[in-house]
C-alpha cells in the first residue's frame, strides 16, 4: 500500500500520517520525489484498508501495489531513483564506471591501480578486502587491514569505496570504512545480511543470485528496502545456465526488464559474467547500449601475479582504451561516462 501526498502537505502534516500508520501497527517508509513525497507503508494491508486516511488533511490517494516488492516496484515510485554514494549519482544520466582489483592485496599495488582508472574516467575504487571463495584453501583477503587500504586509497585519490560484506557481523567494520555495502551473488538471499544493511543508511550494490531470477532479485532489494534503505542498487553479473564457454551467461535483457519493473538504478559486471578479460570489454560496451547505470570492471596492474580473477581482469592500458569507446557509445544513446 501506497499514500501519496499533496505537493503542499507539511512536514507536521507528513508526521501526523507517520504516526497513524505506526498505531495501526504497521511501519511508514517516506520517499520524497521531485514532485510527490509518498509513504510506503510495509506490514498487514488489511490493518489500513477500513481506516480512513483519505480524510487526513494533505493525504491524496491511498493505493494498493499488487506486486510482492513494494519499495521497489515502479508502482511505489515512477520516476528513476538516483543513488548518492560518496558525492556519485548513480542513476542519472551518467554511466558510473566502478573500477579496481579483485582482491586488496597491498597498499602500493591499489594505490597504484586506483590513479590509473580514475585518469581514464573511472567514478568509484572497488576491491574486497573480506572474499567468498569457492575453495576454503584460497585467498580469503586481508580483513580490516584491506578496509584500511581500502579508505586510505579512496580518501587520496577521491575516489568513493564499494566493497563486499560476507556476514551481518561485518557490517559495523565496513560501515566504517566504506562508501557503499556490496552484497555478493552467494549472498543476495542471505536475509539476515539484507536486512542488517537496510537498518544502515549507507548505499547497497546488490548482485544477482547465480540461479536467481528478476523477481528473486527485487524481492531480495525488498528486504533492504523494508528496514528503511531505500538506496539499493542493483547488479546484473551473469547467471548460472547450461553453457560453459563463459563462467557465467550475462543476462543483458535484465537491464531492460528490472527498469521497467522497477526503480532502482542497475550496473553491470562484465568481469565476473565472462571471466574473461577479453570478453570484458565487449561486453561492457553492449551493457551501455542496453541502458545500464554503471559498470563494475576488475582491473589489476599486473593479472599474472593477481591474489583472485586474475583471468578476468584489465590491465590498465586496456582499460583506459575501454573507457574511451565507452565515451563513444554513452555519447549515442544520450548518456556520459
Amino acid at each position: 500500500m501506497i499514500i501519496v501526498l499533496k505537493p503542499d502537505i507539511s512536514e507536521e502534516q507528513i508526521r501526523h500520517v507517520e504516526e497513524r500508520i505506526k498505531n495501526l501497527g504497521l511501519k511508514p517508509v517516506i520517499s520524497k520525489g521531485a514532485e510527490r513525497t509518498i509513504i510506503g507503508v510495509i506490514g498487514e494491508e488489511d490493518k489500513i484498508r477500513l481506516q480512513p486516511l483519505e480524510a487526513i488533511e494533505g493525504v491524496e490517494k491511498v493505493m494498493p501495489i499488487l506486486k510482492p516488492y513494494k519499495l521497489a516496484s515502479r508502482d511505489f515510485k515512477k520516476e528513476s531513483s538516483v543513488i548518492d554514494v560518496g558525492g556519485v549519482k548513480i542513476g542519472g544520466k551518467e554511466v558510473v564506471v566502478i573500477a579496481g582489483p579483485c582482491s586488496v592485496e597491498n597498499l602500493k599495488s591499489l594505490e597504484e591501480v586506483a590513479k590509473k582508472v580514475k585518469a581514464s574516467g573511472a567514478r568509484m575504487l572497488r576491491g574486497g578486502a573480506f572474499k567468498p571463495r569457492t575453495s576454503p584453501y584460497s585467498f580469503q583477503g586481508l580483513g580490516e587491514e584491506g578496509l584500511k587500504y581500502l579508505n586510505e586509497v579512496g580518501r587520496k585519490t577521491g575516489l568513493p569505496v564499494v566493497t563486499e560484506t560476507m556476514d551481518a557481523r561485518q557490517v559495523p567494520l565496513i560501515d566504517k570504512y566504506a562508501d557503499a555495502f556490496q552484497i555478493g551473488a552467494r549472498n543476495m538471499q542471505n536475509f539476515d545480511l539484507l536486512k542488517e544493511v537496510g537498518r544502515t543508511k549507507k548505499p547497497v550494490l546488490l548482485k544477482r543470485g547465480m540461479s536467481a531470477t528478476v523477481k528473486e532479485l527485487l524481492m531480495s532489494a525488498e528486504y533492504i528496502m523494508s528496514e528503511g534503505n531505500l538506496n539499493v542498487i542493483l547488479c546484473e553479473r551473469g547467471i548460472r545456465t547450461f553453457e560453459n564457454a563463459t563462467r557465467n551467461t550475462l543476462d543483458l535483457s535484465a537491464v531492460s526488464v528490472i527498469k521497467e519493473l522497477s526503480h532502482l538504478p542497475v550496473v553491470v559486471d562484465p568481469s565476473h559474467a565472462t571471466g574473461k578479460w577479453s570478453l570484458v570489454a565487449p561486453m561492457a560496451k553492449a551493457a551501455v547500449a542496453a541502458g545500464c547505470d554503471g559498470l563494475l570492471i576488475e582491473v589489476h596492474m599486473n593479472p599474472e601475479e593477481a591474489f583472485s580473477d586474475g583471468a578476468q581482469s584489465l590491465k590498465p592500458d586496456t582499460f583506459d582504451e575501454l573507457m574511451k569507446s565507452l565515451k563513444r557509445i554513452s555519447a549515442v544513446v544520450d548518456r556520459s561516462i
